[in-house]
């Protein structure tokens, strides 16, 4: 069975998602990260996480998204994975209802690249 581009980056990150102790690297089918920088800041991202690369943003209201790469969860409930992130950044209030974190109207393409820049930071 072939996997399309996006499911092979999906299987890698879960495979590399329970190795710990040092930063994996992972890739996000079709995304473009230097976009992120401008979208975390126009969607204020930075009014509830500190986020690495980005200068306004140091706030501690919700958890730090440094390390990205790292962690085997997101948001204590999603396998870390591309397609999770993606997912989560889209529909949090879906993913878990009555989370802090709201549902900002991202649409996929945004979604892609805020997850790409985060697992590089």
């Amino acid at each position: 069975m072939l996997l399309s581009a996006p499911a092979l980056a999906a299987s890698l990150a879960v495979a590399l998602s329970g190795c710990g102790g040092s930063a994996q690297h992972v890739e996000v089918a079709d995304a473009h990260p230097g976009n992120a920088p401008h979208l975390i800041e126009a969607y204020g991202c930075g009014a509830c996480h500190s986020i690495p690369g980005i200068e306004d943003a140091t706030a501690d209201v919700g958890p730090s998204l440094s390390g990205m790469s790292e962690r085997t969860t997101i948001a204590g409930a999603l396998p870390n994975n591309p397609r999770n992130l993606v997912h989560w950044l889209m529909k949090p209030q879906q993913v878990a209802p009555g989370t802090i974190m709201p549902d900002l109207g991202l649409g996929e393409p945004q979604a892609r690249d805020i997850a790409a820049y985060l697992y590089r930071h």
